[in-house]
């Protein structure tokens, strides 16, 4: 045994300090208990020394070193019991017995081993307790019944036995509950600590996920009108002196686009404005939820956003039936656009209705950006349980003018998230013909329910 290392007291804790004390109070607590045991001891060594004949000095100290036992009951609980019960024939170490009993009762011991050792204290008390009651009424010349002696004896022996050890038993199971709960009081911290965390990355990949779908929203609404104002303020500088009425035809239509951006941009900053409240009541928020309320206003914007795009089906927004004004908005800047629609045409979801108009529109915007002049072929096919639709374009025109838009490189990557995101198939990519092709297909049924 080191002097420095951990041990294991009688409460069952680890403790960690000098020699076996976790606690300068509990070695000083025990110090004590040993000095008065020792003393106890000795002092009852005296008499013992006197009826074996043998020195006082011998019996004094035969006392101090037994009752000094008693110092180490957190260390060795059975040994501090197995000294009281055997010097319990000498009629001393009556605060050893006590002490040493509470201590084993409540130290981390087999309770086969506890019963073993206080029956074994009892029997020693029993017979020392019975055979000294006797001798008292012996010599008292006392006459009493014969169950007198055995039924003093037995008082007596339970009274110094069975209290000490049911209240140290008492102590070991309260101290275990609590160590019980301090544990089980840790573990839900922890676990709390590690829902925290988790709400927060979730609330962290929800900011990311709102900020994404706000500025696609933003992309997918400006973007195409701004394009087609751009494309017609090139043809407008290029014609103004050529052909006046054309130029005021342009014009007009720079207007109109203008206007129809303005009112979807206003239409969707309405709907972010009036979007439901985002505060909710304390009590119907869980833990989680709690943590993740730093997300709440973001994710109403975002919510605000998706309504805006909901609001297609319900007429406010652009949705299948108006692809052929989209058509006709760039046939307008001269570019060459064939539509061409097979199957039955019905009405969808709105979220089909708007990601089927978005994707043409998308399509035909990256047209006009980077093939200026290009023939357009956009197909729309009506099936059974899907909405298919394709841009394909071809090369370049031969000196068409560059309208120089810029591009943020997001539109074919808009265009894939909002497909996939009502499990369709989106696929793009150039043609053999040095042209660029764009195609989606959407499931009815899924997007519907």
């Amino acid at each position: 045994m080191t002097t420095t290392g951990a041990h294991q007291d009688a409460a069952g804790t680890v403790a960690r300090g000098w020699w076996w004390w976790g606690r300068r109070r509990s070695a000083v607590l025990d110090v004590g208990l040993a000095v008065l045991s020792a003393l106890e001891c000795a002092a009852e060594g005296v008499g013992f020394a006197g009826e074996a004949s043998l020195p006082e000095a011998v019996g004094v100290l035969f006392g101090l070193v037994a009752g000094a036992a008693l110092v180490v009951r957190r260390r060795w609980p059975v040994f501090v019991v197995l000294v009281s019960i055997a010097i319990t024939p000498a009629e001393m170490g009556y605060l050893m017995s006590l002490v040493g009993l509470y201590t084993l009762a409540a130290a981390e011991v087999p309770r086969r081993i506890v019963a073993a050792l206080a029956g074994m204290s009892l029997v020693a008390v029993l017979i020392v307790t019975f055979v000294r009651v006797r001798q008292d009424v012996a010599a008292a010349d006392f006459q009493p019944g014969p169950w007198y002696v055995p039924l003093v004896a037995v008082f007596l022996s339970l009274g110094l036995t069975a209290p000490p050890v049911l209240f140290g038993l008492y102590i070991g199971a309260r101290r275990r509950l609590m160590e019980s709960l301090r544990e089980r009081a840790d573990s839900l911290e922890q676990e709390l600590s590690l829902l925290a965390d988790r709400a927060e990355q979730q609330a962290q990949m929800a900011r990311t996920e709102e900020r994404t779908r706000i500025a696609r929203e933003m992309h997918d609404v400006v973007a195409h009108r701004v394009s087609l104002m751009v494309v017609h303020a090139a043809a407008l500088q290029a014609v103004a002196l050529k052909d006046p009425q054309k130029a005021v035809r342009n014009a007009a239509l720079v207007g109109d686009m203008g206007r129809q951006a303005l009112a979807e941009l206003r239409q969707m900053l309405g709907v972010l404005r009036s979007d439901e409240p985002v505060g909710r009541s304390v009590e119907a928020r869980s833990a989680a939820q709690a943590e993740s309320a730093a997300a709440e206003p973001l994710a109403a914007v975002g919510r605000a956003a998706a309504a805006a795009a909901r609001a297609a089906g319900d007429g406010a927004g652009p949705g299948i039936g108006d692809v052929e004004e989209l058509v006709e908005q760039s046939r307008a800047v001269g570019t060459v656009v064939d539509l061409r629609v097979t199957g039955e045409v019905r009405s969808y979801a709105s979220e089909v209705e708007q990601t089927a108009y978005r994707v043409v529109q998308e399509a035909l915007t990256n047209v006009h950006k980077h093939a200026p002049g290009a023939e357009v072929v956009v197909r729309l096919a009506h099936r059974g349980g899907e909405v298919a639709m394709q841009v394909e374009n071809g090369p370049s025109g031969v000196g068409a003018p560059d309208a120089g838009l810029p591009s943020g490189g997001n539109g074919l990557v808009g265009m894939r998230e909002r497909v996939t995101a009502l499990g369709g198939v989106f696929v793009s990519g150039p043609t053999d013909a040095g042209g660029f092709r764009v195609s989606a297909v959407l499931p009815v049924g899924t997007a519907a329910a």
